[in-house]
């Protein structure tokens, strides 16, 4: 059973929809016992790092994260499980993967100007291998974010993409993971992450 996590700016109709897609069973919730009885987590999130922080159920989340039970953050929910962000000054965030959430500078070393937000459809390149990217090819998944997290140096990166800056696209730790981009809006390769997650959380339930 997969619990998705309401904090009122998550996109949560899209993401509950490729579940079903799936056939995974799943509901969503704000309750602390219901949210922490879940097999695995899904953040979602949409809209300001901040307003989010302050919504979230920050211990309930790091009490699951605890439990050593998959959690997957997509987009906002993916920046948010970082150490801080620098949207809107500096916040803090969850912490639990090391990085820092970084504004796309517009500009690129030549001097040249490009377009924030980062929208559009960018390829993906694997750079570690991780059961979350089991038995699947780079190919292109759908971007939408002015924020980027800076992770290049870090264990935690498993795929990058390249907007003039490289994009820390997915991200994994243990049991922590995460996807910059929409996986649920993004093709063939989107659900195949998506499925690729379950199978985790599937396993994990078998040797608890």
């Amino acid at each position: 059973m997969i619990g998705i996590v309401d904090y009122e700016m998550g996109n949560l109709f899209s993401v509950s929809k490729a579940l079903e897609r799936l056939g995974a069973d799943y509901y969503i919730s704000a309750d602390e016992d219901r949210l922490l009885a879940a097999d695995a987590l899904l953040l979602p999130g949409v809209g300001a790092f901040r307003d989010a922080m302050e919504r979230l159920p920050v211990k309930t989340i790091k009490e699951f994260a605890a439990t050593g039970k998959p959690l997957l953050g997509i987009c906002l929910g993916m920046q948010l499980l970082f150490e801080s962000s620098e949207e809107n000054g500096l916040t803090k965030g969850l912490g639990l993967l090391p990085g820092s959430v970084r504004r796309f500078p517009g500009l690129t070393k030549d001097g040249d100007s490009y377009k924030v937000p980062h929208m559009g459809w960018n390829r993906l390149e694997f750079v570690k291998e991780s059961p979350l990217l089991n038995n699947l090819q780079e190919d292109y998944v759908y971007f939408v974010h002015s924020y980027y997290v800076d992770a290049a140096q870090s264990d935690v990166l498993l795929a990058k993409a390249d907007y003039h800056e490289q994009v820390s696209a997915v991200v994994g730790q243990n049991n922590i993971f995460g996807m910059q981009f929409h996986p649920e809006k993004s093709s063939k390769l989107g659900m195949a992450l998506l499925q690729n997650f379950l199978q985790i959380a599937d396993e994990r339930k078998a040797i608890r």
